[in-house]
C-alpha cells in the first residue's frame, strides 16, 4: 500500500497527504533557490524529520524506562552544500526538560544517534547532535 500521495500546486509547491491518516502539509521551494519560502522545503523537512525521528525512539526508550521526556525541545539547523546543491550538515541541539542518570542519558543518546532516519541518509551528511540537560 502506498504511504502518501503528491501533488505539485504549480509555482514551486506541492502538497502531500499521508494515506492512512488523511493529514496533509505543503512545500514551497527556499528563497535561495528560487522559491518563496512560505512553508518546509523537502529540504526542511528531511532535517526536520531526522528531530522527529529520534524524538520518536527516544520516547520509546522514555516510555520502557519510565522516564518523562515530554516537553523536550530540538532546535535544527540546516546547512546547505553548492556543489552539488544538497543538504551539507545537520544540527540538532535537544535541550531536556530534567537531567537523568549517566545510564539514562546513555540510552537516550543512543537511541537518537540509532533512530532509522539517521542511518538511512548518507554518510557523507554531517550530522551534529548535542544533547542538553
Amino acid at each position: 500500500m502506498a504511504t502518501s500521495i503528491v501533488y505539485y500546486q504549480g509555482d514551486l509547491r506541492t502538497e502531500s497527504t499521508h494515506l492512512q491518516s488523511g493529514e496533509s502539509y505543503i512545500t514551497d521551494a527556499p528563497t535561495d533557490n528560487e522559491g518563496k519560502a512560505e512553508a518546509f522545503s523537502p529540504t526542511d523537512l528531511i532535517a526536520t524529520g531526522l528531530a522527529n525521528c529520534m524524538l520518536t525512539i527516544m520516547g520509546i526508550i522514555a516510555r520502557r524506562e519510565s522516564l518523562e521526556i515530554e516537553g523536550t525541545k530540538a532546535e535544527i539547523t540546516k546547512i546547505m552544500g553548492r556543489n552539488p546543491r544538497c543538504i551539507h550538515e545537520i544540527k540538532i541541539d535537544f535541550q531536556f526538560p530534567t537531567n537523568y542518570s549517566d545510564q539514562h542519558k546513555k540510552l537516550l543518546e543512543d537511541a537518537a544517534l540509532n533512530c532509522p532516519v539517521a542511518k538511512s541518509l548518507s554518510a557523507d551528511l554531517i550530522q551534529t547532535i548535542n544533547f542538553y540537560y
